[in-house]
């Protein structure tokens, strides 16, 4: 992606994820990795979407689908007409017995172009690296596929989530996964992180609802503190799947409070920008917009 591109961050939440995008997320939890696959499970099917999820081969499959179902029986009516697909490594590799990452993007490079014949808008596939071991693989095996796997991608409908279980695999792997992978996942949903980026905005990344708004808080007080010198703040809110009134009206009162700031600039999206100026955004003279237009 151009480094312009405002969608090109690393970490975002799963609900952001596009066509095109090859995502790492990593897990040490059993209860709180199905909160990704249940969401990207959902979100695929509700964009027309097929969907195939490839769970860790010591989970049963009744098991992954009342995860998927839960709490009302939602994707049934998928699975039948065969929208959402419940599969495993194995079969995807099939007839070979042994893994190769030829032999693996080549079936899931045909099960795009199948996916749109069949007149779906692309092919998601969330694959649990559990099977590593389940098929002796090495790791090297996989780190090439990891790191070699643009083709899939590249101008194609075709979104990805490979999983890492950090109890099965060393730290160093898991690093070097994360890096190779153009997009990283927040691991837990309704969950919110904040990072200083290179020009030293403020980036939020997930959901700011009213469990948050403290956390959110202070993350932007310590940012208006430490540009203080500076006079000027950039605030970026793109990477938030949500923004609840409560957190908005945080942003607001701190920036009016911000007297030792000149100009605090905001990165929003359309809702976002609407939300803040309903609010009363505009009366505040050292705030300033910048509206980014979803890809989607």
């Amino acid at each position: 992606m151009p480094a312009n591109d405002p969608w090109s961050d690393h970490l975002l939440p799963v609900q952001q994820l596009r066509p095109g995008d090859h995502a790492f997320v990593s897990y040490a939890n059993d209860e709180v990795r199905w909160d990704v696959v249940a969401a990207f499970v959902r979100l695929g099917l509700a964009r027309g979407e097929k969907v195939l999820v490839l769970p860790c081969p010591e989970v049963p499959e009744e098991e992954v689908l009342a995860r998927i179902d839960f709490p009302s029986r939602s994707t049934v009516r998928a699975r039948r007409r065969g929208q959402l697909v419940v599969s495993s490594m194995r079969e995807v590799i099939r007839p070979d017995a042994e893994f190769t990452a030829a032999r693996q993007m080549g079936r899931l490079h045909s099960e795009t172009d199948r996916a749109t014949a069949e007149g779906y808008t692309g092919l998601r596939a969330f694959i649990d690296m559990g099977w590593v071991r389940a098929l002796g693989a090495g790791v090297e095996a996989m780190m090439h596929r990891e790191t070699g796997a643009q083709a899939l991608f590249a101008g194609r409908p075709y979104t990805e989530i490979c999983a890492y279980d950090r109890r099965r695999f060393d730290r160093a792997v898991l690093t070097a996964m994360e890096r190779a992978h153009p997009r990283a996942l927040l691991e837990r949903l309704g969950s919110l992180r904040w990072e200083r980026e290179p020009d030293g905005a403020l980036r939020f990344i997930g959901e700011a609802d009213a469990a948050q708004q403290g956390a959110f808080t202070r993350a932007l007080q310590i940012a208006l503190a430490h540009s203080a010198p500076a006079r000027r703040l950039t605030v970026d809110l793109t990477g938030l799947h949500f923004l609840s009134v409560g957190c908005a009206v945080s942003l607001l009162l701190l920036v009016r409070g911000a007297v030792g700031h000149d100009l605090v600039e905001v990165r929003c999206d359309g809702g976002q920008c609407r939300m803040l100026r309903r609010l009363g955004g505009d009366e505040l003279p050292r705030l300033v917009w910048e509206e980014v237009v979803r890809p989607w």
